[in-house]
């Protein structure tokens, strides 16, 4: 199968390898249910030495600068109450984590959750983390400008290998809400 962005040695459509994903993924599209078919995700086999975008970006493709996503975990706390939540804006931007961030989550301060509460309540590697797999009672705040693109590059999960995922399936998510400016340029 060839990539439908990006130039990647293998490329399989997800389903079909989900002994390749960490648990929580692989749960997530063995019980897809979204108007997207799962076998659209498609699951890339890529190496963990060139994770850091730029080297990303020139060995398998640049046109995926524009199409990467990344997905971080976000903790908004108020009056002693902590709530998880996940971001996903394009790479090319940073997420508006004390102004969109904290307004969605009703939180009177947020920032990013610790390496180890990221992976520890996703069950996902850091630098993996996916939207896919999530726990479902987080909000999963999405820029809108991830939904928009065909195809979206985001991790597996792992830091060996990527989803490459329709912009529309993202806001299908359990939890998923859409906004505008989540990503800042």
């Amino acid at each position: 199968m060839r990539a439908p962005i990006g130039h990647f040695d293998r490329a399989v459509p997800a389903p079909d390898c989900l002994d390749e994903l960490t648990a929580p993924v692989a749960a997530a599209l063995r019980d897809w249910s979204g108007g997207v078919p799962a076998d659209r995700i498609v699951y890339v086999d890529t190496d963990p030495q060139w994770a850091d975008t730029a080297v990303f970006v020139e060995h398998y493709g640049q046109d995926l600068l524009e199409r990467s996503a990344n997905c971080v975990v976000v903790a908004g706390r108020r009056g002693g109450e902590t709530t998880l939540a996940a971001c996903v804006a394009l790479s090319t931007t940073r997420v508006d984590v004390n102004g969109a961030v904290r307004r969605q989550l009703g939180a009177r301060k947020a920032s990013f959750a610790a390496m180890d509460t990221a992976t520890g309540e996703t069950g996902m590697e850091y630098g993996g983390i996916t939207p896919i797999g999530l726990p479902a009672h987080w909000p999963l705040l999405v820029d809108s400008a991830v939904v928009d693109l065909p195809y979206v590059l985001v991790g597996s999960g792992r830091r060996r290998g990527k989803l490459l995922v329709p912009g529309k399936a993202f806001a299908e998510l359990p939890g998923a809400v859409v906004l505008e400016g989540l990503g800042l340029a």
